[in-house]
Formats: structure tokens, sequence, C-alpha cells
């Protein structure tokens, strides 16, 4: 086949591809456009999910990045027994269904460990922090994986040069691999935030979907899709795109930044 046909077509697709997408995004602009307003659209409850979204996805990100670090410096700089066994358990997070994460999580706090961890420190289950956790399991698998490929593309050779000039493992870790990594972690993390703001099946499952205390951003459009309030969906659609746009973006240039940087 002609280099050029083979790349027309390649072309043609990728922009068919492109036009979908914005056609799907155009369609609910259209969907607002001219019509009457709907209650509750650009007022508090709004407000309060994309507030509520904003700081339980911050911090269940936060909270991955301060787990993801230490476990993923394990896996990349060190071998030990049944590791590929705890490489798959830590990804499976992944490939498992979120709706089953926040199950599991919910039969946890419905044994015994579970209900003294609620009678002895703090309720989980249909609160906020319901939220968090089910953000955080969602996200964990996708922070180790992005932090694990980060740290295996810098050579090991720095660590083993500044050991041999009398640095500890700490120090080597704090003064070597993570300030080499930094820009690729701060990516993972902007990664990672864009998969929590848009965690719905196992925040459902745990944190439920009230109004107005466990409404995040991807609960509000479920919400509002069952009570029939499209045009309320679509503002929150369209907040939430702009959300995720934004920090992919953000993260793309960052982490092409971190590709061609000198190590």
């Amino acid at each position: 086949m002609n280099n050029r046909l083979v790349i027309a077509l390649c072309a043609t697709v990728l922009l068919l591809l492109v036009l979908f997408f914005l056609t799907l995004i155009f369609s609910l602009i259209t969907q607002l456009h001219g019509a009457a307003p709907v209650q509750g659209v650009g007022g508090t409850e709004v407000l309060f999910a994309v507030r509520l979204t904003l700081v339980t996805a911050t911090m269940a990100s936060v909270l991955a990045l301060l787990v993801a670090v230490p476990v993923s410096y394990i896996l990349a700089r060190f071998n030990f027994p049944l590791k590929d066994f705890v490489d798959a358990l830590l990804y499976l997070p992944i490939v498992l269904s979120p709706i089953a994460l926040g199950a599991m999580l919910l039969v946890f706090f419905n044994t015994a460990p579970g209900r003294f961890f609620e009678q002895h420190f703090f309720r989980v289950v249909f609160e906020v922090p319901a939220i968090i956790a089910a953000q955080f399991i969602v996200i964990i698998g996708l922070a180790v994986s992005l932090i694990k490929s980060t740290f295996e593309q810098v050579n090991p050779e720095y660590e083993h040069i500044a050991t041999t000039l009398g640095a500890s493992r700490l120090q080597t870790l704090t003064r070597v691999l993570l300030p080499l990594s930094a820009r690729g972690i701060f990516a993972a993390f902007l990664l990672t935030w864009a998969r929590a703001v848009g965690e719905f099946g196992a925040t459902v499952t745990l944190a439920g979907a009230t109004p107005m205390k466990t409404e995040t951003l991807p609960v509000a459009i479920f919400l509002n899709f069952a009570s029939a309030n499209v045009r309320g969906a679509c503002v929150c659609i369209l907040i939430s795109l702009a959300l995720s746009l934004g920090i992919l973006l953000l993260m793309r240039k960052c982490y092409a930044y971190h590709r061609t940087a000198p190590l």
C-alpha cells in the first residue's frame, strides 16, 4: 500500500475520533442553550458537589502519593520472594470494577475490625471519609504503577555513586531518587487526582448518594439524571470535563518535560 495512503487513512481515523469526542461535548452545550433554568443548576448544590469533589480528590491523591512512593521504591529497586504476586495484587484496583472495590470496603467495615475502627476512631460508611477511602482504593494501583515506572527510568548508578560517597539509603532516596523523579511524581499525582475526581462506582457503594452530604460531581450527575434533570446533569458533566481536560493537559506537559529532561 502506498505510504501516503497509509498516512491518509490513519489521519482520517484520528480526525473522525476527535470529531466524535467534540460532537459529544457540543451536544452537552446545545442541551443547555436556550432552555429555561432548572432549579439547583448553578446553585448551592452544584457548588457543594464541586467543593466536596476537589477536597476529597486532593486528600485521597495526597494519601495515595504518600503510600505509593515507598511502595514503588521497594518494587523498583529490590527483588524479594513473591514480588510478582505482590505487584499484581497492588495493580488489582486498575482492572477491578470500582463497584467491586467499594463493596469490598463496605464488607470490611461490617466485620469486627471495621466496626472497631468506626467505634473507636470515626465513622466511615455513608459519611465523607467514605468518599476519600473509595477514591483512595481506586487510585492507589494507578499511583503505584506510574511512580514505579518513573523510578525505573532513573539510572540506579546515581544511587550507587551516592552510596559509595557515604550516603545512606534514606539519603539516596530523598536527595537523589526523589529529586530526579520529581516531575514524573508530580505528573502521577495529577493523573491520579483526575481519576479521583471522576470516581463514582466505589463512592456510591461505600458513601451512598445523599444530596448535600456525600454528593460529589459524579454522584450529582447520577442524581440529576435519576430525577430527569438533564440540564443539571449536563452542567455537572461540563464542569467535570473542564477539570479533567485541564489536569490532563497539564499532566501531559509535565510528563513530556520529564521524558526529555536530562538526568
